[in-house]
Protein backbone atom coordinates (compact mmCIF):
# COMPACT_ATOMS: atom_id res chain seq x y z
CA UNK A 1 0.00 0.00 0.00
CA UNK A 2 2.97 2.30 1.10
CA UNK A 3 4.72 3.51 -2.38
CA UNK A 4 6.94 6.33 -3.32
CA UNK A 5 7.52 7.15 -6.89
CA UNK A 6 10.63 9.36 -7.83
CA UNK A 7 10.19 11.11 -11.46
CA UNK A 8 11.61 13.93 -13.16
CA UNK A 9 15.27 12.87 -13.63
CA UNK A 10 17.04 13.09 -16.78
CA UNK A 11 20.52 14.43 -18.39
CA UNK A 12 20.61 18.42 -17.96
CA UNK A 13 23.30 20.89 -19.24
CA UNK A 14 25.49 22.66 -16.39
CA UNK A 15 23.37 25.50 -15.37
CA UNK A 16 20.78 24.28 -16.19
CA UNK A 17 17.41 23.67 -13.45
CA UNK A 18 15.50 20.54 -13.03
CA UNK A 19 12.70 19.96 -10.39
CA UNK A 20 12.07 16.23 -9.03
CA UNK A 21 8.73 14.92 -7.94
CA UNK A 22 8.20 12.00 -5.03
CA UNK A 23 4.50 10.91 -5.68
CA UNK A 24 3.45 9.23 -2.37
CA UNK A 25 0.65 6.53 -1.82
CA UNK A 26 -1.06 4.58 0.93
CA UNK A 27 -0.63 7.09 3.06
CA UNK A 28 -0.52 11.27 3.60
CA UNK A 29 2.93 13.11 3.44
CA UNK A 30 1.48 15.59 4.99
CA UNK A 31 1.47 13.60 8.43
CA UNK A 32 5.27 12.50 8.18
CA UNK A 33 8.97 13.80 7.63
CA UNK A 34 9.27 14.13 3.66
CA UNK A 35 13.04 13.98 2.68
CA UNK A 36 15.36 14.19 -0.51
CA UNK A 37 18.31 11.98 0.07
CA UNK A 38 21.45 11.61 -2.80
CA UNK A 39 23.91 9.19 -3.87
CA UNK A 40 26.90 10.33 -6.07
CA UNK A 41 29.13 8.30 -7.86
CA UNK A 42 31.66 6.56 -5.89
CA UNK A 43 29.90 7.71 -2.41
CA UNK A 44 27.49 7.02 0.50
CA UNK A 45 23.45 8.41 0.58
CA UNK A 46 23.67 11.36 1.80
CA UNK A 47 20.15 13.91 3.17
CA UNK A 48 19.69 16.81 0.93
CA UNK A 49 16.74 18.34 2.17
CA UNK A 50 13.57 17.51 4.43
CA UNK A 51 10.29 18.96 5.70
CA UNK A 52 9.05 17.77 8.73
CA UNK A 53 4.98 16.20 9.79
CA UNK A 54 4.54 20.56 10.83
CA UNK A 55 5.71 22.03 7.49
CA UNK A 56 9.02 23.41 8.65
CA UNK A 57 12.32 22.52 6.75
CA UNK A 58 15.38 22.02 8.54
CA UNK A 59 18.85 22.95 7.05
CA UNK A 60 21.14 20.82 5.64
CA UNK A 61 24.98 21.12 4.51
CA UNK A 62 23.56 20.38 1.32
CA UNK A 63 21.12 22.69 1.14
CA UNK A 64 22.72 25.73 2.45
CA UNK A 65 24.34 26.21 -0.64
CA UNK A 66 20.63 27.41 -2.28
CA UNK A 67 21.29 24.51 -4.94
CA UNK A 68 17.99 23.22 -3.50
CA UNK A 69 14.69 23.74 -2.61
CA UNK A 70 12.08 21.14 -1.10
CA UNK A 71 8.61 21.75 -0.96
CA UNK A 72 5.38 19.69 -0.74
CA UNK A 73 1.81 19.76 -1.79
CA UNK A 74 0.43 17.82 0.51
CA UNK A 75 -3.12 18.34 -1.38
CA UNK A 76 -1.42 16.58 -4.29
CA UNK A 77 0.21 13.95 -2.13
CA UNK A 78 3.58 14.95 -3.83
CA UNK A 79 7.01 15.78 -2.55
CA UNK A 80 9.10 18.18 -5.07
CA UNK A 81 12.74 19.08 -5.11
CA UNK A 82 14.01 22.27 -7.45
CA UNK A 83 17.40 22.24 -8.61
CA UNK A 84 19.07 25.03 -10.04
CA UNK A 85 22.28 25.86 -11.51
CA UNK A 86 23.30 22.78 -11.66
CA UNK A 87 26.96 21.83 -11.71
CA UNK A 88 28.56 17.75 -12.18
CA UNK A 89 28.27 18.06 -8.28
CA UNK A 90 24.86 17.67 -8.62
CA UNK A 91 25.07 14.30 -10.48
CA UNK A 92 23.72 11.33 -8.37
CA UNK A 93 20.61 9.14 -7.88
CA UNK A 94 18.02 11.07 -6.66
CA UNK A 95 16.01 9.11 -3.63
CA UNK A 96 12.70 10.35 -1.79
CA UNK A 97 12.22 8.73 2.04
CA UNK A 98 9.80 9.07 4.68
CA UNK A 99 9.83 8.53 8.30
CA UNK A 100 7.40 9.02 11.17
CA UNK A 101 7.25 12.56 11.74
CA UNK A 102 10.33 14.61 12.48
CA UNK A 103 13.58 14.90 10.01
CA UNK A 104 16.57 12.48 10.29
CA UNK A 105 19.70 13.10 8.26
CA UNK A 106 20.41 9.16 8.60
CA UNK A 107 19.44 6.54 6.06
CA UNK A 108 18.59 4.19 8.83
CA UNK A 109 15.97 6.55 9.94
CA UNK A 110 13.54 6.30 7.16
CA UNK A 111 10.81 3.25 6.82
CA UNK A 112 9.67 4.05 3.24
CA UNK A 113 12.25 4.97 0.09
CA UNK A 114 11.22 5.38 -3.57
CA UNK A 115 13.35 3.25 -6.01
CA UNK A 116 15.16 6.98 -7.40
CA UNK A 117 15.95 9.15 -10.63
CA UNK A 118 18.52 9.36 -12.26
CA UNK A 119 20.44 13.51 -12.77
CA UNK A 120 23.23 13.93 -14.37
CA UNK A 121 24.82 17.14 -15.21
CA UNK A 122 26.68 17.12 -18.43
CA UNK A 123 27.91 19.76 -21.88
Amino acid sequence: QLQLVESGGGLVQPGGSLRLSCAASGFALGDHATSWFRQRPGLAREIVACINGNGRAPHYPATESGRYAISRDNDKNTLYLQMNNLDSGHTAIYYCAVRHYYCSDSVNAYVTWGQGTQVTVSS
